[in-house]
């Protein structure tokens, strides 16, 4: 008798539940229907085509489903999510940015393979922009961004939508691995300088008293230094302008009238002070009687009290 059982060993169960299979890629606005989708542009998931839930639902695979997309021409890959399985049959639908990290053209293949990876503890983004300092809360955005994506690839540039602007983040790091997912996690971001970014230039301050010191003499002549004499040009009889330019004296910084410091300044408050009254003198016993007071004397009578006539 002859076997014709023709595989001895038995097939590894790793290769049982892994899915792989190539795709035509087009981004999202070739995407037919009547429906806009552009809620697939705003995370970092894509559309399959019902072939390949039904290859899924009969693998023993983890979930949630995340996929490893490869361009072997230009040898870059990304991870993703999947959104939906509306696709037509042999094509997925990819948002524009994932595209543009692949290298892939409309209607390139792309090489789809289910993974698992580990949960992000840990990612760090860079802004291509400075404009993304505007934003007042960055982190906040971000994690209400990050809610549409599944997974983060170290070096991929992701895109999000702001009040109706697109802001595009480079990921530097992720940690515990290169690729991680973010669906129900608690991750740590952080920032780095946006691409770009000059710190503006500080001055020491030194450098601001040498400036104060050499100023010039214009400075103090828009000050208030009251009554400076022979400041003035004089007249000749015969008409000409010769000599008679002004040659004031230097100025004395004692001339300089300048306003009186608040000592009692606190810092962190701000006082306003308004015209208001001044405070009442309070006047000691002695100097009010030596006051002057008017019809204050005692007055004499020229008839003497007790006399009779």
């Amino acid at each position: 008798m002859f076997s014709f059982n023709m595989f001895d060993h038995p097939i590894p169960r790793a290769f049982q539940n892994r899915f792989s299979t190539q795709y035509r890629c087009y981004s999202v606005s070739m995407l037919a229907g009547p429906n806009d989708r552009s809620d697939v542009e705003k995370g970092g998931k894509i559309i399959m085509p019902p072939s390949a839930l039904d290859q899924l639902s009969r693998l023993n695979i983890t979930y949630p489903m995340l996929f490893k997309l490869t361009n072997k021409n230009s040898d870059r890959m990304t991870h993703c999510g999947v959104l939906e399985f509306v696709a037509d049959e042999g094509i997925c639908y990819l948002p524009h940015w994932m595209m543009q990290n692949l290298l892939l053209e409309e209607g390139g293949l792309v090489q789809v393979e289910s993974v698992n990876l580990m949960v992000a503890t840990y990612s760090k983004f860079q802004p291509q922009s400075p404009d993304f300092l505007d934003i007042t809360n960055p982190k906040a955005v971000l994690e209400n961004a990050l809610r549409n994506f599944a997974c983060l690839t170290t070096g991929d540039v992701i895109a999000i939508n702001y009040n109706e602007k697109i802001y595009e983040l480079r990921v530097m790091e992720t940690k515990p691995d290169k690729a991680v997912s973010i669906i129900e996690c608690d991750m740590n971001v952080d920032f780095d300088a946006p691409l770009g970014y000059k710190e503006p230039e500080r001055r020491t301050q030194h450098s601001e008293e040498l400036t104060e010191e050499e100023g010039d003499s214009s400075t103090y002549a828009e000050m208030d230094m009251g009554f400076r004499a022979f400041t003035g040009s004089g007249n000749r009889l015969d008409g000409k302008k010769k000599g008679i330019e002004p040659s004031p004296a230097p100025i004395d910084p004692s001339d300089i009238r300048r306003g009186i410091p608040n000592y009692e300044y606190k810092t962190g408050r701000i006082t306003f002070i308004r015209n208001s009254r001044p405070l009442p003198k309070k006047i000691d016993d002695e100097e009010a009687a030596n006051r002057f007071i008017a019809f204050s004397g005692e007055g004499q009578s020229l008839r003497k009290k007790g006399r009779k006539p």
